[in-house]
């Protein structure tokens, strides 16, 4: 199955903003401390009400906060989808235990294909081969799982005596993720736009689709490129033919109803996406692909039942 859909606009609300307005309306936190045990990082907070505070508290707490000078984001996890969930994934799929990959990755410690991979010490292809022989072997496997085991406390269930698993499937996202969007971000050199247009459209650096939108999907089919729109039916059959799919593979989302109308006509699944209906449609998708997409565990939440 591939989501097909309208491309997503970024959210231009900036970090500081988005400080700005919670210290306003009192929802920072008093006090936030980590607590590092290995690879898990706990955060405690406790909430602050500035309206419980006196002018001399807010001027204590302001002073405080001015030496932090940058914030710095995790990526998996905390941006985007964690790993271990896609593993987590996989060993139900496999039928073995709760967290035995995830115990095989930790317990190989730095010498580990995952490891070296995130040093850039291995290709991708090398990796794949070493992550499949790492996470196959259950003689290691069976026995850091039997202590981990002992260490939460619970009984050690039935462990596997033989796997074979594929390093690559394990890190593959299921699903392809397609834009198909009407939009003009081609532009004639014939007739180029002024420097002070672009500004004003704000297209001065990357142009109407700029590679940090374009890098959430997989393939990003442009109307202003391929020379074809929605509901143009060719337009829809180029999504398929570049991605090597059939439309009964496909599920489509748009907030036109014309366009919706072809996709379906072509033969793929359709989710209308009213106007502040985003929720609503996501809850479809979630139905349709069967995961969850709107309350997902973080990466504190996984990694901390390792």
């Amino acid at each position: 199955m591939a989501v097909l859909g309208d491309q997503l606009l970024p959210d231009r609300t900036n970090l500081r903003s988005r400080f700005s307005a919670n210290l306003c309306a009192g929802q920072v936190s008093d006090t936030t401390c980590a607590q590092t045990t290995g690879s898990n990082v706990q955060y405690n907070s406790t909430p602050l009400s500035f309206h419980d505070r006196s002018p001399t508290d807010l001027q204590d707490l302001r002073g405080s906060m001015s030496h932090i000078k940058a914030v710095i984001f995790d990526i998996g996890g905390v941006v985007m989808r964690s790993p271990f969930i896609a593993i987590a994934a996989y060993e139900k799929k496999l039928g073995i235990p709760e967290n035995y990959l995830n115990c095989s990755i930790v317990e190989r410690g730095p010498n580990g294909a995952w490891q070296k991979f995130e040093r850039g010490e291995l290709p991708l292809f090398p990796f794949y081969e070493a992550f499949s022989r790492d996470l196959s072997d259950t003689t290691s496997g069976n026995v850091w799982y039997a202590a981990y085991c002992k260490r939460k406390g619970v009984e050690c269930p039935e462990l596997p005596q033989k796997l074979n698993v594929d390093g690559r499937e394990v890190t593959a996202g299921k699903h392809k993720i397609i834009a198909l969007t009407n939009n003009y971000a081609r532009t004639s050199t014939e007739n180029p736009i002024p420097a002070s247009e672009l500004a004003f459209l704000g297209w001065d650096r990357e142009g109407a689709t700029p590679s940090t939108l374009r890098g959430l999907f997989d393939d990003f089919c442009d109307s202003s490129e391929l020379g074809s729109r929605k509901p143009e039916r060719r337009f829809y059959q180029m999504a398929l033919d570049r991605n090597g799919l059939r439309a009964e593979e496909v599920v489509f989302l748009d907030d036109i109803g014309i366009n919706l109308k072809a996709a379906k006509e072509l033969g793929m699944e359709t989710i209308h996406v009213p106007i502040g209906g985003t929720l609503t449609a996501t809850k479809k998708l979630e139905a349709k692909l069967g995961i969850d997409l709107t309350s997902q565990p973080t990466e504190e939440e996984v990694m901390a039942k390792l």
